[in-house]
């Protein structure tokens, strides 16, 4: 049986380094934990090394990858400095390449000539939006138009291409996010990422959120946004690698946070509500059902299928009127599937 092996990811944080905008929805420092300032030739070793620990022949190969800035919007000594500390584990035989993020304006011939030198293999775009005037209200300094000559360079010159987009933007709606999607579809990026906007403390929205000039989605209808979204990339066969916020202590703790649409297991629950939609599907089918439903499902969706706290166990027994949900292991079931 063949298995798919991973990639090791090692992330290294730069928070708003190379930044020239301060977006609506911004707070690096609260997102990532760490400050602004570029890591010390100490402390980025430091890191690395702490990463590797976790290395293993499980791994399908090993990257250290800079978020949390706008990379390629770094001083060029900047970037040499970054990329060559980095470039030492791969001279070691511990890395296989780097990856970073960056605007899609910062994506420019001469910008990708200073990485010639490194083994940079991944570019992800910070897009957000592909709709013009919800990258203005959101004050991203760039336009839809930039995100397409930015993908087109980087697959000219054969970087693997990752976009990221978010949801409930200001002046955004469910009909332009899905549009947003669409147009990523026909850009064929190699993975996508989707975040949903909440509202942090001391961002832009947050004064907007307290002025009430912006109202974020609530949880829900977010999930079964983002859930379209997925579907709409994964049927196109785009994979999506996040859905939501990486949970963190300063996020959860309830004070960063101050509204929108924030779920420590948000990826979790736009899953369920996909394994939910297949079983609904599915009994909708059958002339008429016990009072004890089984389903079968691959062990790795049980969590799924069950919803947070059992969620979907209890809608499905009140929309079928059945007493019980019985689910049973089964590996040979298609991890995309389950069988009633």
């Amino acid at each position: 049986m063949c298995v798919h092996k991973k990639n090791l990811i090692i992330p290294v944080f730069i928070p708003h380094a190379g930044c020239p905008h301060k977006c609506a929805f911004c707070n690096q420092k609260t997102i990532t934990h760490v400050n602004s300032k570029l890591p010390s030739q100490k402390q980025l070793q430091s890191r690395i090394q702490e990463f590797l620990k976790y290395k293993s022949p499980k791994h399908n190969k090993v990257q250290i990858s800079f978020y949390g800035g706008n990379f390629l919007g770094l001083q060029h000594d900047d970037i040499q400095y970054l990329l060559t500390q980095a470039s030492s584990f791969i001279d070691s035989g511990d890395v296989d390449s780097l990856r970073f993020s960056t605007r899609p304006d910062t994506i420019t011939p001469e910008n990708l000539n200073v990485l010639n030198d490194f083994k940079v293999s991944a570019i992800e775009l910070g897009v957000q939006s592909m709709d013009n005037r919800v990258l203005e209200l959101s004050k991203r300094g760039h336009t839809a138009l930039d995100t397409k000559k930015a993908v087109h360079l980087l697959k000219e010159r054969g970087y693997e291409t990752g976009l990221q987009m978010m949801t409930g933007l200001p002046g955004d709606t469910p009909e332009k996010a899905m549009n947003t999607g669409h147009k990523l579809v026909e850009l064929l990026p190699d993975f996508v990422r989707i975040y949903p906007a909440v509202v942090l403390e001391n961002s832009l929205l947050a004064k907007l959120y307290r002025d009430g000039k912006y109202c974020p989605m609530p949880v829900d209808e977010c999930v079964t946004l983002v859930k379209k979204l997925y579907l709409l990339f994964t049927q196109n066969n785009i994979p999506v690698i996040r859905m939501g916020l990486q949970s963190s202590l300063e996020l959860d703790s309830g004070t960063a946070v101050l509204a929108g649409p924030y779920h420590p297991a948000f990826g979790h629950m736009v899953y369920s509500e996909i394994f939910l939609d297949k079983v609904i599907a599915k009994l909708k089918l059958l002339p008429g059902l016990e009072k004890t439903v089984s389903i079968a499902v691959h062990p790795a969706n049980v969590s799924r299928l069950q919803g947070l706290k059992n969620r979907n166990i209890e809608i499905l027994k009140k929309m079928f009127h059945i007493e019980a949900v019985k689910i049973i292991q089964n590996s040979a079931v298609s991890k995309a599937d389950v069988i009633i």
